[in-house]
């Protein structure tokens, strides 16, 4: 059974083809190009590198959010469009669960933080355990502050990683001191071959569902949703005399 996972919710592209016992191929860019033009070369490459054919996909995993707009969009597009075509099932794996999965050992708290913009993250907070997860809160979209004080209700240690990381590693530390920690690069951004892992799992579990029925986690409305909203309060409505 082989699953080819997708990351673009970030600014990270991450694909992957895994079986059931390993990754058999993986292809991970961090660079200023879009995923648009990232992702596909990406797939075929993977696939070919894997030593498969594409019809001996069982699934698609996709990273389906929270995280960038653009980068959601253009993941699941490509996800949803190839497994229309080559007629199998797509796995919607939340990005932070994606994020906080590879950690899962650690002994403390886990915290996935994304740059949501706007001076807010897009974060969750997991409990770790030898080979899974528990969630305890998230996601959310909140400003930093507010996360601090929700990581406040444990004593715990906190294992923090993500995009976000770099913009609020000093505050961060500041508000909880010696209870920081920060992943290592090489698991501090999503990646393919864990989306693809999951993928897997929710397949098993029958967790999957037909691509035109798959849809992003946004959490938090897009900008062009929020202008919506401001210009049918201020009266803006349909424009036909009502």
């Amino acid at each position: 059974m082989y699953v080819l996972g997708i990351e673009a919710a970030t600014p990270v592209a991450g694909v992957a083809v895994i079986d059931e016992k390993k990754v058999l191929s993986e292809r991970f860019v961090n660079n200023k190009r879009t995923h648009s033009v990232n992702l596909l070369p990406m797939v075929k490459a993977a696939i070919e590198e894997a030593g498969i054919n594409k019809e001996e996909l069982a699934c698609i995993a996709v990273s389906a959010g929270p995280g960038s707009f653009t980068g959601l969009r253009i993941g699941m597009t490509t996800a949803k469009t190839l497994a229309q075509v080559w007629n199998i099932p797509v796995a919607a794996v939340p990005t932070l669960d994606a994020l906080a999965y590879s950690l899962a050992g650690y002994k403390g708290l886990i915290c996935p933080i994304l740059n949501a913009r706007k001076n807010e993250v897009y974060a969750a907070v997991y409990r770790g355990r030898p080979g899974e997860l528990e969630r305890l809160a998230g996601p959310m979209a909140v400003s930093c502050g507010e996360l601090m004080e929700e990581l406040k209700k444990w004593t715990d240690d906190v294992l923090f990683l993500g995009d976000g990381i770099d913009l609020y590693r000093e505050q961060l530390l500041q508000e909880l001191g010696e209870r920081v920690f920060f992943a290592p690069r090489a698991v501090a951004l999503p990646r393919g071959a864990v989306v693809a892992e999951l993928g897997l799992e929710m397949y098993k579990r029958q967790r999957v569902a037909s691509p035109l029925e798959v849809t992003p986690e946004y959490i938090r409305p897009s900008e062009a949703e929020v202008k919506w909203a401001e210009k049918q309060k201020a009266g803006g409505k349909c424009g036909c005399g009502n």
